[in-house]
């Protein structure tokens, strides 16, 4: 029997190093005995980079091939290491991106040992005279903050409040001591954008930005004690603002500081899709020129950009139906003698939520001056149909009590180019409708003499989730009706826990189904879960993934449960899943879809266990040419493989050499379970099981394990009772050593193998 032997000179599992920031190099030890053979072979890896090489020795010299190039001309190793036995790795120029788990393997004959090195990169420390400026920073920052927050509570702005469409507005502000004839007033917005300058005895119209030019105005003798206060025209919500009102003396000192703030209020008109029209309003007193021009503008968002289009133009004494975007044609209409009667509200037809945007209407004169603007937005709301998956039908509404004439044509929509549903001269056209609807809709007769347009829609699912528009045409092809409904099915969600044996996907109906009818559980257009036709299940037409996992209740058609049992669910079940109810002739019944969502195994253990499993229990007698894979995720391994009925040592990552057991005749129990020895916090993350069959995946299974460091703690514990013990002892190292001798049985290594 071979002899193991440990060398313990600190009972740790790893050296902790520090390295302050802007050191030149640092040591990460490794020591071993002296007198190494000369075929001794020396690698340190990153841990934490998918075990990236940092340094290679080997035959007596340094082989860097394969050194990954982020330590190139970084690294050093003693030139008598295997006299001396120490493997020490010196590592040059240090930086934050170095931090992190290195190991130190020595393949000695056929022996291989570990350390393991963890280097901490530690910025240097900060002066106690710039923590202490720092704290007081933070303090002067943080009460500015308070101040400016509550900066309403001590120093309140006046503001002025009117609605888009008046005239103009005042932004006051008044003085009672006389200011000198040389003074300079000057307003600002809180852009720093000139509005209005007056200067040496008149207004400065050169100086102003142009969003201001013509817009504003000051009274005559501002200078004499009374009202420096701004008049300004035609303001909208983008003239939302605080003004600043400043005098400055001929040398430029301030004399005088005033602000207002500036709220334009914008009116919103609000209807349901589906009435035959609505009105944006915009009434004045002002007298307009018989020749004025006005011009009603959408304002919309594209991609990132603001565009704005002619909704309606009138001039001239008429509406001008050119200018005006396609979108609004046949459209829109103003009242007339609308310059004489002061009514310049707009009413839009057939409105929709594509319409629901903020609508400007601007008077020009005949020069092009801006006399009066308003600003409405319009919000078109859009009435919403909810359902659950399963049931027969669902109706989206529309009813009008609009005359509609004998031959006009009805058309459901939820596109400009898929068709719904049809009704022209006077019955229904199943050769225009989109082939997704062909059999599932239904319209009620007499619809146009009735008005009730409503749409029934047969087997809703979550792909039928779309707003639905309902456009009612003229022989001529006009609009006389326009209205949408927004449908939403609501997919019920079946949660389980990982362990369970078995889940059930509810389906239970009251629907009398025929004798003949063919059931079917699909999660695809192309995967089906389970088939039952002709009075008993079709597990041949079933996808070999759910093989022997899944069970329907006897009678199903006559009792009307069309549950589905899944067995040994798993996350890789995580579906939406689909029942369809098919008569003889192919002609949908019933539809229901259930989603379920499976909770991801978790398997915590405490660091120090003899072992660890990784459950997963499926189906027996799985086909002999299965092939089973452990895999591990972030960092990549592959943990073990199965395959022509055997392990397969030489595809796993070295790193689980060893270290991994599977049962006997796995294939035959179902138990893919994997044991994993002497799991460390290094073997935490995700793990996923997969079974293939030639290029398909059969079963599959993920479980997370987390390993506690309890027993890193306990080692530590260790050691501080050998330090206080021996005082002599020299500064720890924290080396942890362990040797495998080949051949050893897994029970004798088992108090020694502790990957780090």
């Amino acid at each position: 029997m071979k002899m193991l032997r440990l060398l313990l000179l600190i009972s740790d599992q790893q050296v902790e190093v520090k390295v302050e920031e802007g050191s030149e190099s640092v040591i990460l030890p490794c020591k071993t005995t002296p007198s190494l053979p000369e075929d001794t072979t020396v690698k340190w890896t990153h841990s934490d980079r998918e075990l990236m090489v940092v340094h290679m020795y080997s035959n007596r010299s340094d082989h860097l091939n394969d050194q990954d190039g982020f330590y190139r001309n970084r690294t050093m190793m003693n030139k008598d290491l295997l006299r001396t036995g120490d493997l020490s790795l010196t590592l040059k120029h240090p930086t934050e991106r170095d931090s992190g788990g290195y190991i130190c393997t020595i393949y000695r004959d056929k022996d291989i040992l570990r350390q393991k090195v963890v280097l901490h990169h530690v910025r240097k420390p900060f002066p106690s005279w710039a923590t202490a400026l720092l704290v007081l920073l933070l303090l002067l920052l943080f009460s500015g903050g308070l101040l400016f927050h509550f900066r309403h509570y001590f120093m309140s702005v006046p503001w002025v409040g009117v609605d888009s469409g008046v005239e103009s507005v005042q932004l006051i502000c008044k003085n009672i001591d006389c200011l000198p004839k040389d003074a300079k007033v000057e307003w600002k917005d809180k852009n720093n954008r000139k509005v209005h300058v007056y200067e040496n005895g008149s207004d400065q119209p050169e100086e102003q930005d142009n969003k201001y030019k013509n817009r504003t105005k000051m009274k005559r003798n501002l200078l004499e004690p009374g009202d420096l206060s701004l008049t300004l025209k035609h303001p909208t919500d983008g003239d939302n603002s605080t003004y600043t009102c400043t005098v400055y003396s001929r040398e430029g000192n301030i004399l005088l500081k005033k602000q207002v703030e500036l709220k334009v209020r914008v009116p919103q008109v609000e209807v349901d899709s589906g009435v035959e029209s609505v009105q944006l309003p915009f009434k004045t007193t002002l007298h307009l020129p018989e020749d004025a021009k006005v011009e009603w503008m959408d304002r919309y968002k594209l991609s990132t950009r603001l565009l704005s289009r002619n909704v309606h133009v009138y001039e001239n004494g008429c509406d001008q139906p050119e200018e005006q975007h396609q979108v609004y044609i046949d459209r829109t209409k103003m009242n007339e003698d609308l310059l004489k009667t002061g009514d310049l509200s707009l009413t839009l037809k057939y409105p929709t939520d594509g319409d629901n945007h903020t609508y400007t209407c601007t008077i020009y004169s005949r020069e092009g001056n801006t006399l009066l603007k308003r600003k409405v937005e319009l919000k078109v709301r859009v009435p919403q149909v909810e359902v659950d998956s399963g049931v027969e039908s669902v109706q989206l509404p529309f009813n009008t009590t609009l005359h509609l004439p004998e031959d006009a044509k009805v058309e459901w929509k939820i596109s400009s180019y898929t068709k719904v549903h049809v009704y022209e001269n006077s019955s229904d056209q199943p050769e225009k409708q989109h082939q997704a609807y062909r059999d599932r809709t239904k319209m009620n007769e007499d619809l146009l003499k009735t008005g009730d347009l409503s749409l029934t829609l047969k087997y809703p699912t979550d792909g039928d989730n779309y707003t639905y528009t309902c456009t009612v045409y003229s022989r001529e092809g006009n609009i006389l009706l326009k209205k949408q409904v927004e449908l939403k099915v609501r997919v019920p969600q079946v949660e389980v826990d990982s362990g369970v044996e078995s889940v059930q996907l509810p389906f239970n109906t009251t629907f009398h189904l025929p004798e003949d009818a063919k059931v079917e559980w699909k999660i695809s257009s192309y995967t089906k879960v389970h088939v039952y036709e002709n009075g008993s299940d079709q597990p041949e037409e079933q996808h070999q993934v759910y093989k022997d996992r899944t069970k329907m209740n006897e009678d199903l058609l006559k009792t009307g449960d069309l549950s589905l049992t899944l067995k040994y669910p798993t996350d890789g079940d995580n579906s939406t899943y689909t029942c369809t109810v098919y008569s003889r002739e192919r002609n949908i019944l019933l539809k229901k879809q259930v989603e379920l969502k499976f909770t991801v195994c978790q398997v915590e253990v405490e660091e120090g266990a003899e072992s660890v499993q990784l459950p997963f229990n499926t189906t027996q007698n799985l086909p002999e040419d299965a092939e089973v894979v452990w895999r591990r995720y972030e960092p990549y391994r592959k943990v073990r493989m199965y395959k022509n009925g055997s392990d397969q040592p030489e595809k796993q990552d070295q790193d689980y050499r060893d270290r991994t057991k599977m049962n006997e005749d796995l294939l035959k129990t179902g138990d893919l379970s994997l044991t994993l020895k002497y799991p460390t916090d290094w073997d935490s993350g995700e793990y996923r099981c997969d079974v293939w069959r030639s290029i398909w995946f059969i079963r599959r299974k993920t479980v997370l394990l987390k390993v506690k460091g309890l027993y890193f703690c306990v080692c530590m514990c260790v050691c501080l009772c050998l330090c206080v013990s021996d005082c002599l002892v020299s500064p720890l190292q924290g080396e942890f050593r362990f040797r495998i001798k080949q051949g050893t049985s897994g029970t004798e290594a088992a108090p020694l193998i502790r990957l780090l």
